[in-house]
């Protein structure tokens, strides 16, 4: 039985295949209030949302070769009053718009330390101030996003999206791995 103390912590479910990643937020969460569920692929954290509908998730974009925006998706359906926050350390444009689109309140880079995390649990409103770049885009980060734009458009689907971009499979792979360029 639930004691009244836990029945007053918010329910947050992690989702990040690094495991030692989620070993460490989840600690520094616990310290700050949360009951923290943790799941390392997308299967078990719609399972575990499943069976304990959370208030807040925060979910990595990539987990292994699986997209956490379809757990996004699928946390939405089940309550359209859980708030996510996507974590990435391949940031795309075409994947933040995405990530908002499906219902997450927010968009993370790592490394983002637990203090930034809780903060974008609960903004849930525009910055006006944020600063904007003056200086264009490399041609490599041009490339990155629109690759990601163009694998956003087919489903996450390599193979659809090597054919769209008239590049084999293999290649298009590998320019996927890479981290993308900063600017």
């Amino acid at each position: 039985m639930m004691t009244e103390h836990e029945l007053d912590k918010p329910r947050l479910l992690l989702v990040d295949d690094d495991e030692t990643f989620c070993k460490v937020l989840k600690n520094a969460l616990e310290k700050r209030h949360y009951e923290v569920l943790v799941a390392n692929d997308v299967k078990a954290g719609m399972l575990l949302a499943e069976q304990n509908l959370p208030e807040y998730a925060v979910i990595d974009l990539r987990i292994g070769h699986e997209s956490g925006l379809e757990l996004v998706k699928k946390l939405i359906s089940l309550d359209d009053k859980t708030v996510c926050v996507v974590l990435t350390g391949f940031a795309s444009i075409a994947t933040a718009v995405e990530s908002i689109k499906l219902g997450a309140t927010h968009y993370l880079t790592k490394p983002a330390n637990t203090q930034e995390i809780i903060d974008a649990l609960y903004k849930n409103v525009g910055d006006s101030s944020v600063l904007l770049n003056s200086h264009p885009l490399s041609i490599k980060r041009v490339e990155w996003e629109h690759l990601q734009k163009v694998l956003m458009q087919n489903d996450g689907n390599i193979a659809a999206t090597a054919r769209a971009l008239n590049m084999h499979r293999r290649t298009l792979q590998r320019k996927l791995d890479k981290r993308p360029v900063k600017e």
